[in-house]
């Protein structure tokens, strides 16, 4: 069984490129995140308030490990402008072994 910290991708979306980079600067600069990318373009179709919407969003990737999620899920909401913001953290199966080991480096909370 390994005993590897496990590398997970979670996903969020910003209304607009200023939060979005607030987000992905505190989460890197924090070592919550090894790397933060921003995708143009995405369209959100959701419910709320009674009332199905859809709005234009950037799509965040955060590339974190299992030790550091929840503090990064945390930041998240403290600094997202939503009221509730997405948060889904999805484990990876598979990876180019270095980039896993460079993400679980990178977000060590003895190198903080």
């Amino acid at each position: 069984m390994s005993t590897l910290d496990p590398v997970l991708l979670l996903l969020t979306t910003c209304p607009d490129r200023a939060s979005a980079e607030r987000i992905a600067h505190a989460l890197v600069a924090e070592r919550l995140a090894a790397c933060v990318t921003r995708l143009d373009g995405a369209q959100s179709t959701y419910r709320w308030q009674g009332e199905v919407t859809t709005d234009a969003e950037l799509q965040l990737l955060v590339k974190t490990s299992a030790s550091r999620v929840d503090d990064a899920i945390a930041r998240i909401v403290e600094l997202h402008p939503y009221e509730l913001p997405e948060c889904i953290a999805v484990e990876t199966r598979a990876g180019l072994p270095a980039y896993l080991d460079w993400i679980r480096a990178q977000t060590r909370e003895d190198t903080v």
